[in-house]
């Protein structure tokens, strides 16, 4: 059983105990689903080497359609990080496939805890292109131990945290960060889950080579297993 399969076991038996990550009504909002892949003709290296560039892209692109926020990214093989340091492996296969779920929104949006748990670590990955501000939860689920990651945030955010804290479910845990803080991206959360942290501490890959990806799909829940997200609010738009 893959990690997606244990999760969805667990969650299918516990609804109640989840909550939100971000503010949204499914009533009158929707998602729009960016697409970072090849196929997105629209981001040039001009746009993906430009940060203002990429913010007023991905902005442009909420209002137009109406969007709070834009939604996509899980085992997503992401051209945008070909432009990226961060990413590459030095002469090896480059890990450009996307193992999170990336909600872009305002900076200053609040993030919450789908879950109840405790503060497993956090650290400000200060480097281009790379998460920035991240706290990461452990979650007991009735033995199963689940990990969820929360990159992309504001510095503040860490001020005052303890390893070990408790957390509620539903309780607000962050922001989103702004670009100078949250490693050069368009404000939006990286939100990924983990069923091992691998001895990792404040960080976990948030993507890994294609030839990883079946290694990977037993540890990296899908996300939208938690975020349940109804697929009608869901909008899917290549272009303007």
């Amino acid at each position: 059983m893959d990690a997606s399969a244990r999760l969805s076991a667990w969650l299918k038996d516990h609804p109640q105990n989840i909550s939100k990550v971000v503010d949204i009504d499914t009533d009158t909002d929707h998602l729009l689903k960016l697409e970072l892949t090849s196929a997105n003709k629209e981001l040039s290296i001009d746009i993906l080497n430009d940060t203002e560039k990429f913010c007023a892209c991905v902005n442009q692109k909420l209002a137009n359609n109406n969007c709070r926020y834009g939604i996509g990214g899980y085992m997503e093989l992401r051209t945008i990080y070909d432009n990226r340091t961060q990413f590459d492996t030095t002469g090896e296969e480059r890990r450009n496939l996307h193992l999170g779920v990336d909600i872009w929104g305002d900076a200053g949006t609040p993030v919450y805890a789908p879950l109840a748990g405790t503060i497993h670590s956090f650290q400000n990955n200060d480097n281009f292109g790379d998460y920035g501000p991240t706290i990461i939860l452990a979650h007991n689920l009735d033995g199963l131990t689940l990990y969820s990651l929360y990159g992309h945030l504001s510095r503040a955010n860490l001020v005052g945290l303890a390893i070990g804290q408790q957390v509620k479910s539903g309780q607000q845990i962050a922001n989103l960060g702004e670009p100078y803080e949250n490693g050069n991206w368009a404000p939006h959360l990286h939100f990924q889950l983990m069923l091992d942290m691998e001895g990792k501490t404040g960080d976990y890959f948030g993507a890994c080579r294609k030839s990883e990806k079946d290694k990977y799909l037993q540890n990296i829940p899908d996300p939208a297993i938690l975020l349940q997200f109804p697929d009608e609010v869901i909008l899917t738009i290549l272009s303007s």
